[in-house]
């Protein structure tokens, strides 16, 4: 099964005015079959730089870039090579004194480039970068598939169009099973995996909430700096969103400290056990899943340079998402819960003025769009997504 993804065209648009693109995501999220698809339109040439073979061919690159000068060359699983990076820079400067300016480079990589970086060299002002995130409400939707098993089994292509529940526990298992003994000593050969594993289930029951390092450093025997350093690597590696807190009243006491989201739900449920909807429905977590996979699919549609956190004092006045759209002096505080019936805490009221948000949203399971007072909607996750889309489109941001 097919399933056209929205990044297709922001990836085209962006071969089309830069001479680097790189298509950034988590291992096995579908930038591989992405990029076959682009390649199937031009003229190309794929390198996959986990294969031997595929590596030899870059022995001599500088030979290779300039006999593949006319084609869209594409370099696969990046971070395998990183020292490329500097003969792309110099290739690439070397193409515009010809006049080549755009279309050269689609890279693609299963970690942040701020992490690529940290042994490569900058291409600033000469790439331009595209997330490919796991399948969201959207492209769900426009598949057929529903809502109830995009959750439970999360965005990954494979884990989500399995043939059965079982199967694509399996694929998940499998594939934290690969992180953690491959893929996290290619990135940082010296932290312990078992460390990592058990923090990182220990993050998914703790799901969304505010991240006590200290806490975690005591239950794992490390220190504090330890366990930060263990988060940030998961941040980068694309498994784990870090939200920071507002801060938008200085008379106020805020949180200072982040939420920390395990960032795909099908994973957070495998790390956790959780293989039917009905056992996600008995779950003690099933709320803070229901937030950390709404949080996940509003943040796949929002346009580039949208500001992103969330918002609680000391006093308990909260609001689970707030948005600031760049370009825009629009404020949008988004409350998230699964029954719309249940009454809203007085902190959020009180968190309502201190943001000082132009719309409020409260995401339920459902579809239904109902007014709850003068300044507050309910709205279903597919419906506030694609009127993000429809801010964006109608702004051109």
């Amino acid at each position: 099964m097919f399933i056209p993804r929205l990044a297709y065209k922001n990836l085209i648009d962006s071969l089309n005015h830069q001479a680097c693109v790189a298509l950034i995501g988590p291992r096995q999220v579908g930038k591989t079959t992405l990029a076959v698809q682009i390649a199937k339109q031009t003229v190309s040439r794929y390198l996959d730089l986990e294969r031997q073979s595929d590596r030899l061919v870059l022995e001599d690159p500088d030979f290779f870039f300039a006999q593949n000068r006319d084609k869209l060359v594409i370099l696969d699983e990046i971070h395998r090579s990183p020292e490329i990076f500097s003969q792309l820079r110099g290739e690439i400067d070397r193409a515009r004194f010809e006049g080549i300016r755009h279309g050269m480079y689609l890279i693609l990589g299963s970690a942040s480039m701020d992490l690529l970086r940290q042994s490569s060299e900058s291409l600033a002002g000469r790439i331009t970068y595209v997330d490919l995130e796991p399948i969201n409400i959207v492209e769900a939707h426009q598949s057929g598939i529903d809502l109830t098993n995009l959750w439970l089994r999360g965005g990954f292509p494979d884990s989500l169009i399995s043939t059965s529940d079982a199967k694509s526990v399996r694929w998940r298992t499998d594939f934290i099973k690969t992180y953690l003994e491959r893929d996290l000593k290619v990135f940082s050969e010296r932290t312990p995996t078992a460390s990592v594993e058990q923090l990182w289930t220990m993050l998914a029951y703790s799901q969304g909430s505010i991240v006590n390092y200290s806490s975690f450093a005591k239950s794992l025997g490390v220190t504090s700096p330890t366990i930060r350093n263990y988060i940030e690597l998961l941040e980068k590696l694309l498994l784990l969103r870090i939200l920071r807190p507002l801060r938008s009243n200085v008379s106020k006491q805020y949180v200072k400290s982040p939420k920390v989201y395990v960032r795909d739900s099908g994973l957070m449920h495998a790390l956790l056990g959780i293989q039917t909807d009905m056992q996600l429905y008995g779950h003690p977590v099933v709320g803070q899943s229901w937030e950390g996979f709404v949080v996940e699919n509003i943040l796949s549609v929002v346009p580039h340079g949208t500001q992103a956190n969330f918002y609680r004092t000391a006093k308990g006045a909260e609001i689970d998402l707030i948005l600031q759209f760049p370009g825009l002096q629009t404020r949008w505080a988004i409350e998230i819960t699964r029954n719309i019936a249940a009454r809203r805490k007085k902190g959020f009221y009180i968190a309502k003025k201190d943001v000082v948000a132009d719309r409020c949203f409260v995401v339920h399971t459902g579809s239904n769009r109902v007014s709850l007072s003068a300044d507050t909607e309910a709205i279903g996750l597919l419906e506030i997504c694609t009127e993000i889309q429809t801010l964006a489109e109608s702004n051109a941001l």
